[in-house]
């Protein structure tokens, strides 16, 4: 079985605290984005779980997340003979970019698995696995628009945002997610964005008002090289949002219209390498072939 794994963009990201457990709390609104990898989940008619990737660097072990996904639905299901299957990654979205890749992959394997094993479990219950393993893969199943919080956990779908034009720059630095969090947790008097009233907007499809409220709290505990420049070359081409997603590097610019989304793309262009234009994904996971 084949699958799409889209990536996602943070249009709001809060921390509301810290749980006794030292997982923090969150409040983040998050979009899927048509920029994908391609999972390939087969049997084997072995009892093992296997994972390969046409990109190096990227582990192929017990601790790929793909893996991990793998074997808490067997956990899960209760299925001990006949488990054995190959997970082939190919791999599209950057890592180290809080774009979600490692989620999607993860979330991939779960709906190819509640496939081929047969099991039809709802989307729910896929959550309540793939949230044992990471906090963004609740979401990477359910896609589209939706409001996370807790600790990413409980997801609640949004209305679905205008087709807008994302461009979307990684930069050559990467972010470890666990440095992240250290840095945000030494920041004083963080100012928080207006949760609610992005969500207002988003509920009664005020999506370019909506966009005005986006924002990252990750963005104040610690600099990208380029990021100042990146969200100055996507305001001067008259993004209607610029913002970091996740706990970083990748930085979006939202526009409401094709050319200017391609200028923005061509002048970044020349200083990064990893840059992509992207369209809004109304899901998180799409079966390309059984």
């Amino acid at each position: 079985m084949k699958l799409k794994a889209f990536s996602k963009i943070n249009l709001l990201l809060d921390i509301t605290g810290i749980k006794k457990n030292g997982y923090h709390s969150l409040f983040t609104v998050m979009q899927s984005v048509s920029l994908y990898d391609v999972i390939t989940v087969e049997k084997n008619g072995s009892n093992e779980i296997t994972v390969s990737c046409d990109t190096s660097g990227v582990p192929t072990d017990k601790s790929n997340i793909v893996y991990k996904c793998a074997e808490k639905f067997f956990e899960y299901a209760d299925i001990k003979k006949d488990k054995g299957i190959h997970i082939h990654i190919e791999k599209n979205v950057p890592f180290g970019a809080g774009m979600g890749g490692g989620s999607g992959d993860g979330a991939a394997v779960l709906v190819a698995l509640n496939k081929l094993f047969e099991t039809d479990y709802s989307d729910k219950v896929l959550c309540r696995i793939g949230v044992k393993v990471g906090a963004d893969i609740p979401f990477c199943i359910v896609g589209g628009t939706a409001l996370a919080l807790d600790t990413g956990a409980v997801v609640a779908p949004l209305p679905d945002i205008k087709d807008y034009y994302i461009v979307i720059v990684k930069p050559d630095a990467s972010v470890s997610t666990k440095e992240a969090y250290t840095a945000v947790d030494a920041v004083e008097n963080m100012k928080h964005p207006k949760n609610n009233t992005m969500l207002e907007l988003l509920a009664d499809a005020e999506c370019d008002e909506a966009l005005k409220y986006c924002a990252n709290v990750f963005e104040q505990a610690f600099d990208i090289p380029g990021r100042v420049d990146i969200k100055d070359t996507f305001n001067k081409n008259g993004a209607l949002a610029a913002c970091m997603t996740g706990s970083g590097s990748a930085i979006y610019g939202i526009f409401s219209d094709e050319e200017s989304a391609v200028k923005s793309a061509e002048n970044l262009k020349t200083d990064f390498k990893n840059v992509y234009i992207c369209r809004p994904e109304k899901t998180g996971v799409e079966i390309i072939s059984k």
